[in-house]
C-alpha cells in the first residue's frame, strides 16, 4: 500500500468511529470511499455494525458493497440518511468543497443533501487555500447542446473540457449526462456567486461545488489523523 493510500485507510478508520449500529448511511464514491467501504465490511464481519444499511451514490458504489456484503436500500425506500461518509476533491479553509471528478457529483449531492450529518474523509493533499487551486470543477449537463455551455465558462474565466473515457467518447454519469471538468487559473475568487450562476443555466444539471455542506471532515497527515469542523458564527 504507498503512503497515499495508507492515509486514505487511516482516514476511513477514523471516519466509520461516527457510525453508529443502525444507521442508514450514505456511501461515498472514489478512492478513499472504497477504503471507508472496506472498513465498514472489516467491522461487519468482526461482528460490529449489522444493523447498518447503506445508501450508494453511485453503481460502482453499489457493486462493490454488494460483494462485501453490506446491506442496501434506495432513497425511494429510506428518503432520510443518518450520515454519509464520502471523499473529496479539495477541500477550503471553510471546509467548502469541489467533489465529483470520479463523475457521481448529482447523487453524492442527493444523498449528501438529505443526511443529517455529512462528513468528509481526505488525506491533507486535498487540502488548498483556494477552491479550484488544483483541481478542476465538474459540471453535469445534459448531452443536448453541452457546448453551447463552452463559451459562457470561457466568460466566467474558466478553461472548459468535456470529459471524454479513454476510447474518446464523452463520460456518461449514471444519470446519463456529460460531464464538462472546467479549471480556474489560481482557483475561484467567489465560488458562492460561481455556483449560483451556474445553476441558473439551461442545461446545467448540478456542479461539484458542496458549500456549506460538511459537519466534519477526517484528515489524515504525517502528522496524524484530526478532524476539522467549521467554524461556527456567533453574529
Amino acid at each position: 500500500m504507498s503512503d497515499r493510500e495508507r492515509l486514505k485507510r487511516l482516514a476511513a478508520e477514523r471516519a466509520v468511529e461516527f457510525v453508529e449500529d443502525g444507521m442508514v448511511l450514505g456511501l461515498g464514491t472514489g478512492s478513499t470511499a472504497k477504503h471507508v467501504l472496506d472498513v465498514l465490511a472489516e467491522r461487519r464481519r468482526a461482528g460490529a455494525l449489522r444493523k447498518i444499511v447503506g445508501v450508494a451514490t453511485s453503481r460502482w458504489t453499489e457493486r462493490y458493497a454488494r460483494e462485501l456484503g453490506i446491506p442496501l436500500i434506495t432513497l425511494e425506500e429510506e428518503p432520510r440518511v443518518d450520515l454519509t461518509l464520502d471523499g473529496a476533491d479539495e477541500v477550503d479553509p471553510s471546509l467548502d468543497l469541489i467533489k465529483g471528478l470520479g463523475g457521481a457529483l448529482l447523487w453524492e449531492k442527493i444523498v449528501a443533501t438529505v443526511s443529517d450529518q455529512f462528513v468528509v474523509v481526505v488525506d491533507e493533499t486535498k487540502l488548498v487555500k483556494r477552491l479550484g487551486e488544483r483541481a478542476p470543477l465538474p459540471i453535469e449537463v445534459v448531452p443536448f447542446g453541452w457546448n453551447t455551455h463552452l463559451s459562457y465558462l470561457d466568460l466566467l474565466g474558466g478553461e472548459p473540457t468535456l470529459r471524454l473515457t479513454p476510447a474518446g467518447t464523452p463520460f456518461m454519469t449514471d444519470g446519463g449526462h456529460y460531464l464538462i471538468e472546467c479549471r480556474f487559473s489560481g482557483g475561484m475568487a467567489e465560488p458562492r456567486r460561481l455556483e449560483q450562476e451556474l445553476r441558473q443555466r439551461v442545461g446545467v444539471v448540478e456542479t461539484g461545488l458542496f458549500l456549506g455542506m460538511a459537519d466534519a471532515v477526517v484528515v489524515a497527515g504525517e502528522d496524524g489523523v484530526r478532524v476539522l469542523r467549521p467554524e461556527v458564527s456567533t453574529a
